[in-house]
């Protein structure tokens, strides 16, 4: 396959993770009061870290690296934590919980096999939907205009922005195919902000002021610090990543004739891990396997490392040129809030098809979801319910909604599908 072929294809594969790439920073950056200047600055250093991260996957080493095509990018699950996390602990605690949450997974790659019993999909289900429901506020909090004490919050030109993002969207993802679906969310804010430009409401100045190259340095935002509840908050955000991360892992194996072993997904484990550290060092975020580019894998049926190797090369000078960030921090918040709509609710529709699995294998699993779900979505409505009756220390597994809902569901699922008097039951029932 000749380089101009190569060069094309990478490209394709870099439009279709790219509106999932810039939307993470733009959310995190924008509910936690980034200025323009630190906005572009957030959104060059995740383009330039997903390269870093998709590398230290394209590779095959002895410590890391799967050795697969496949495409890392800022996983979504992290997104209502790590604003949660900025609000309640400061930034320098997101950094600090992304590191350690990074380093732990690093150790445990090897022995995750063992873990995993402990996150099936009915557990795993239900915290990718708390975490989808509580990003719905976020997203609509967007769509009326970002900022609740703005004169235009909740005006018709924002909520008619946010609706037409929404319907182009829908529109390019039901009336096409292939290619142009995967890339619906990128064509909708692409096509909004240029009519959004029309209106008014698009401001070049950022573009303008930004610098043509710039160098990226640690700790640009913070010195990470070290909390105990944040940290426990992020490393169950990872392992549920990882568990996502290993349906991809399995899917491209198979697409590229590789059998997958213990080995193999230890290595693809750890690489995700040093992305995070490596993330949180350098003020970014942590990093998963992008399912949207298997998908495409699927439809051109090129699986070719040497692709997304320069796709990841272009990400990472992507990444030093500030301008290119710019861009993206133009697209009015009424127009980011539509697309998140349709981000979100598919994060949402990603934790019902893992439920909808695994609701039909027990009675006791639609108590396990709703519990964990009405758990996690209560406390993230009123995280001081349990002030008054739970000692200090308990109140690390409370006060975060994502928290409860996931030790909740891991609770449940050992009481009803893993200890031994509830298979004796099944057996008793069954004679």
């Amino acid at each position: 396959m000749n380089k101009l072929k190569l060069s094309t294809l990478a490209i394709q594969h870099l439009l279709a993770m790219y509106a999932g790439a810039i939307l993470v920073p733009l959310i995190i950056g924008g509910a936690l009061g980034f200025t323009p200047k630190e906005l572009t600055y957030l959104v060059s250093i995740d383009i330039l870290m997903c390269g870093i991260a998709t590398l230290l996957q394209v590779m095959r080493g002895k410590v890391f690296g799967i050795g697969l095509p496949l495409v890392l990018g800022c996983t979504f699950t992290a997104v209502t934590p790590i604003i949660s996390i900025g609000k309640d602990y400061g930034l320098g605690s997101v950094y600090g919980a992304v590191i350690t949450s990074g380093l732990i997974i690093v150790l445990i790659g090897g022995l995750f096999g063992l873990l995993v019993k402990l996150f099936p999909p009915i557990v795993t289900g239900s915290v990718v939907t708390i975490i989808g429901i509580t990003l719905i506020p976020v997203a609509f909090t967007n769509a009326a205009g970002g900022d609740a004490s703005a004169a235009d919050y909740g005006s018709s030109e924002n909520v008619l922005l946010a609706l037409l993002t929404l319907a182009i969207i829908v529109l390019v993802y039901r009336f096409s195919k292939g290619f142009m679906r995967s890339i619906s969310i990128l064509v909708g804010l692409v096509i909004a902000s240029i009519i959004a430009g029309f209106m008014g409401v698009v401001s070049l100045d950022n573009v303008r002021d930004a610098e043509v190259l710039h160098i990226i340095k640690p700790f640009y935002f913070a010195t990470p610090e070290f909390h105990l509840v944040p940290i426990i908050t992020m490393t169950i955000v990872a392992i549920v990543s990882l568990v996502e991360s290993t349906g991809s892992y399995f899917a491209l194996g198979e697409m590229t004739k590789t059998p997958m072993n213990s080995k193999m997904l230890a290595r693809g484990y750890r690489s995700e891990g040093l992305a995070s550290i490596i993330g949180g060092i350098f003020n970014a975020f942590p990093y998963t396997a992008f399912s949207q580019n298997v998908g495409l894998m699927q439809l051109t049926g090129v699986k070719n490392r040497a692709v997304i190797g320069i796709m990841a090369v272009m990400l990472i000078v992507l990444g030093f040129l500030p301008k290119v960030a710019a861009l993206t921090t133009i697209i009015p918040k009424a127009v980011l809030g539509g697309a998140m709509i349709a981000m979100f609710g598919m994060v949402i529709s990603q934790g019902i098809k893992m439920l909808g699995r695994a609701v039909t294998e027990s009675e006791g699993n639609a108590m396990i979801i709703a519990c964990s779900v009405g758990i996690g979505l209560g406390i993230t409505v009123q995280p001081t319910f349990f002030d008054h009756l739970l000692p200090q220390w308990a109140l690390i597994l409370t006060s975060n909604g994502i928290v409860a809902g996931s030790f909740t569901a891991i609770i449940l699922n050992i009481i009803f599908n893993m200890l031994p008097w509830r298979r004796d039951e099944k057996s008793t029932v069954d004679n």
